[in-house]
């Protein structure tokens, strides 16, 4: 197999995410190729290999997948990069994501655990209550454009005029400011000669509100007259109601939707969504669930998976605007939520106060750090970090708690099986898990899990059969090279039989009385590094020794 090659195959499956595999015959191997749809046929080329697997590109579809049984709902599938799976039903793309979650979290999870099934969000489309337009071309030199980028494109942008995943308020004002723009001529910024003047238009709309904020992001580059475009949108027949126009201003060299100043054009620079009976101020930049019926869903989950937490402190860690530490406080003893997001945090208190929540505290800093700061001990903890997971110096600082339950939310289940690893090491079980299908028609998934930490009193009943096994020693239980492979796969340190033994006398272990002993009489015996030593117990406690 080689890069360049052209090979025709069928999609047996979709691994996470956005993975089609597809078997060779001929080589006697798999090819992973994107942007495909389980049993579809396809072309595709050979364009590159990562860790000696070859990766494909898509070229053509052959055959339509049997799964693909609906026309699609837009003018720009499948060129868009928006969503993929619009052709398939809904109730396969939630079985195609429940597989996805048991081939990265079965091999990961130790020992038996619940699976619910993956729970369905309330509405399938026009669910997103914030979404990123990029301004471009859909060509080379072509008409202005303002929408999603082409599927495996990062300068194409295809006009996403009736885009169903937002509400149709958005796609109105989307074409009012693409309409005004193509009029006036105006210039996008273009990433590699960063020239340019429009970058974004950032859109979020309440879906229980119907409120909705525009932000209009541009360089300062050029100077315009937002005047009149102002009044257009205000003059649009929407079904919910503009509160704020607000002018964006970025130089940042990089394709990144943020603020270097905010000038408000109209009205706000916020608005309202409504949570399971509570009131949540949103400003342009904080983290919000971008599914607010999907959110109900996840945050009764949690409520659910957390259970009895009266005259209970809760930790909220990685907490955006505080919806979750909300919906738990009025169960709860009190709730702390941290957030590195100052803009969040303000939000955050604002939002307790105005639902008469006396018994929250967010604090503005990084996990990492704040976790020094707080004197509070919890009870229960409830995780809800960005995509890439915890960061690994915050997660051992907040396994140090040992807190009963923990509650992990995440949107990338990868992410959420790495870190699953350590928190197991560090003593916790899977309970259960489940995942809320947040994002309809993409590859994306929000997956809770729930996991206790085992008690020393813990007990479990197994039967042995003593003659076949004289099992009178720990030794037994792994040689020192199972423990050595074991401390470089997952500390990426190497470790010598001695350490090993005198770790294990430490912890109590018998150790043969001249194993490892020096040759010479008054040889100085290396003690093993505190490093070393943290990362041999791991293993003695994984291979059940300690």
């Amino acid at each position: 197999m080689k890069k360049g090659q052209i090979y025709e195959g069928i999609i047996e499956r979709v691994d996470f995410p956005n993975k089609g595999m597809i078997y060779i015959p001929e080589e006697e191997k798999y090819v992973t190729v994107k942007n495909g749809i389980p049993g579809q046929k396809v072309r595709f080329m050979i364009n590159k290999f990562k860790r000696g697997n070859g990766e494909g590109r898509l070229l053509e579809v052959l055959e339509k997948s049997p799964l693909e049984t609906r026309e699609p709902v837009c003018s720009i599938f499948p060129a868009c990069g928006g969503c993929m799976y619009q052709t398939m039903s809904y109730e396969e793309q939630v079985k195609m994501k429940e597989g996805q979650i048991h081939r990265i979290m079965d091999p990961v999870v130790k020992g038996d655990y619940i699976f619910e099934s993956v729970k369905e969000s309330p509405k399938e489309f026009h669910y997103r209550n914030k979404m990123e337009f990029s301004f471009g071309d859909e060509y080379k030199d072509g008409p202005l454009s303002l929408g999603l980028h082409k599927k495996g494109s990062t300068y194409d942008v295809l006009t996403a005029a009736d885009c169903q995943l937002v509400h149709r308020d958005m796609n109105q004002i989307l074409s009012c400011v693409l309409a005004y723009f193509r009029e006036w001529n105006v210039s996008y910024y273009k990433k590699m000669q960063h020239t340019g003047y429009l970058r974004h238009l950032l859109l979020r709309r309440g879906d229980t509100t119907g409120e909705i904020l525009v932000n209009l992001v541009t360089t300062t580059q050029e100077e315009h007259d937002l005047t009149e475009l102002k009044e257009q949108l205000l003059e649009l027949p929407l079904e919910g109601k503009i509160v704020g126009i607000l002018h964006i201003l970025n130089d940042s060299l990089s394709d990144v939707v943020k603020s270097d100043e905010t000038r408000i054009l109209y009205g706000q620079d916020f608005f309202y969504e409504k949570l399971l009976g509570l009131q949540f101020k949103i400003t342009p930049f904080s983290f919000f669930q971008p599914n607010s019926r999907g959110a109900e869903v996840l945050y009764e989950t949690v409520r659910e998976y957390i259970g009895d937490i009266e005259n209970k402190t809760v930790f909220d860690l990685f907490s955006g605007t505080g919806t979750i530490g909300q919906v738990l406080a009025p169960v709860a003893k009190k709730v702390i939520g941290v957030e590195i997001i100052e803009e969040a945090v303000e939000a955050a208190k604002e939002n307790a106060l105005r639902n008469g929540l006396s018994n929250c505290k967010f604090i503005a800093g990084d996990v990492f750090k704040v976790l020094d700061e707080i004197e509070e001990k919890p009870d229960v903890i409830v995780l809800d970090p960005p995509r890439d997971g915890i960061h690994p110096k915050a997660l051992p600082k907040i396994l140090e708690y040992g807190v009963d339950r923990i509650v992990y939310i995440s949107c990338k289940m990868t992410s959420l099986a790495r870190d699953l690893e350590m928190m197991q090491m560090a003593g916790y079980r899977v309970e259960k898990m489940t995942a809320v299908d947040q994002f309809c028609e993409t590859v994306h998934v929000e997956t809770v899990v729930l996991l206790s930490q085992q008690k020393p009193d813990d007990t479990i009943e197994i039967d042995l059969d003593l003659d076949e096994l004289d099992a009178t020693s720990a030794e037994l239980k792994a040689t020192y090279q199972e423990i050595k492979d074991y401390v470089l796969k997952e500390f990426g340190l190497k470790v010598s039989s001695l350490y090993i033994s005198q770790v294990k006398r430490k912890c109590g272990i018998e150790v043969g009385e001249n194993y490892n002993l020096p040759k010479s009489e008054n040889a100085r015996v290396p003690q093993c590094p505190k490093e070393k030593e943290d990362a041999i117990k791991a293993a003695l406690k994984y291979f059940a020794m300690i």
